[in-house]
């Protein structure tokens, strides 16, 4: 038996600021800043209390990371050009602070910053993804649309990539209850091309996101990156019909890592499309047969009240600045620590003895500088 779930408002009460003009200008401007991911974005917001401020200090900050040339700023008129552009659509952008961020990403530091086409209200609903082979047989194309129908009817949003195959069936099976489709390339670059039609639905009926400038055609690392979106944005992902090493099963990687739960739709072990899924479900996935299955592991987690997402830079006065004597050594400790091997910031932090804050800004000057990269799992190597 199914139930309908409903979306309080007063889960949202941490996410509902609009930003100012000037302040999404200063937001969009700091993402898409040279080295500055959505982990150093959250932490320079934290530190430095707005985007704008957070800009200003940016240079000094890769300077004292030891960065080898001045860091590269988005430049103010190429950030107005890109929200004119995406006005000229008819989208608009959606910050991590504002009520129409999906409610799951807002509690991630996977992205602060989303375009949307379509109905943005949709986006804070409880949502499940739904993901699996480009080239997927008919069996698996009708069991993803039933999957996604049912899903729908029970009151999630479904959420997908627009690919061919499953994908595609999952949002034309949800296109009358809700579903959002993330994209690799803009919001407004259709990819595959022959899904110019449901696209167009998808803004009529639905919504469509991206993380990238309107414009942009995806290429192939963009593809990991809308992937950790469409893992990040939902309670849980279901594979239906995934080859080994494919993008769906990185899909479920990420979910994992953001602890959401996995679904897996068993298969022929005779089909290579179904060895994605039956290893998944060797490993712990949940064996899927029906809607029913997701809603019996889901149905706790939409009972209880959401957890409120992080506040995003606007809880008071930022934290006052390490003494730079203190700065100093700690950079000659922190980097005796790091190596080209990924190292957990736990690890870091016993073994250097600072403070949470002082490492936190350590590592913050040398991603900066284009010395540091981020792992998953709290993870972190030193670039050559």
């Amino acid at each position: 038996m199914f139930f309908l779930l409903t979306q309080s408002a007063k889960t949202m009460s941490n996410n509902n600021r609009h930003l100012t003009d000037q302040e999404r200008l200063d937001w969009l401007r700091l993402y898409r800043s040279e080295n500055v991911g959505p982990v150093t974005f959250f932490r320079l917001l934290e530190r430095f209390g707005s985007a704008g401020q957070a800009l200003e200090a940016l240079p000094e900050l890769a300077k004292r990371g030891g960065g080898k040339k001045p860091i590269s700023l988005y430049a103010k008129a190429a950030a107005e050009k890109e929200l004119a552009a995406l006005a000229k659509l008819g989208g608009q952008m959606v910050a991590a602070c504002e009520p129409d961020f999906p409610a799951a990403l807002a509690s991630l530091e996977t992205a602060p910053l989303i375009t949307v086409r379509g109905n943005p209200h949709l986006l804070p609903r409880s949502a499940v993804a739904l993901v699996g082979a480009r080239n997927a047989s008919a069996a698996g194309r009708r069991m993803a649309f039933q999957l996604a129908a049912d899903l729908g009817r029970a009151g999630l949003l479904v959420v997908s990539g627009l690919a061919r195959g499953i994908d595609t069936a999952a949002h034309e099976g949800s296109l009358g209850t809700g579903t959002v489709a993330v994209l690799a390339g803009g919001v407004d670059v259709v990819y595959p091309p022959e899904n110019q039609g449901l696209y167009d639905r998808l803004v009529g009926e639905g919504a469509v996101i991206s993380e990238m400038p309107p414009g942009t055609t995806p290429q192939a690392m963009h593809f990991p990156r809308r992937n950790r979106l469409i893992s990040g944005m939902s309670m849980g992902v279901v594979v239906v019909e995934a080859a080994p090493r494919s993008g769906s099963l990185i899909t479920a990687r990420l979910a994992l890592e953001q602890g959401r739960e996995i679904f897996a739709v068993p298969g022929s072990p005779l089909d290579p499309r179904c060895q994605g899924p039956n290893g998944l479900i060797k490993q712990g996935a949940t064996l899927t047969e029906t809607a029913a299955d997701v809603m019996e592991v889901l149905g706790d987690m939409l009972r209880r009240p959401l957890t409120e997402p992080p506040s995003r830079g606007f809880g008071g006065p930022p934290p006052s600045a390490p003494d730079e004597t203190e700065m100093a050594r700690a950079r000659k400790i922190v980097q005796e620590c790091l190596s080209p091997v990924p190292t957990t910031v736990d690890e870091i932090l016993r073994q250097s003895r600072l403070t949470p804050a002082v490492l936190a800004m350590v590592l913050l000057e040398l991603e900066l500088a284009g010395r540091l990269e981020r792992h998953g799992g709290h993870k972190v190597s030193l670039l050559p």
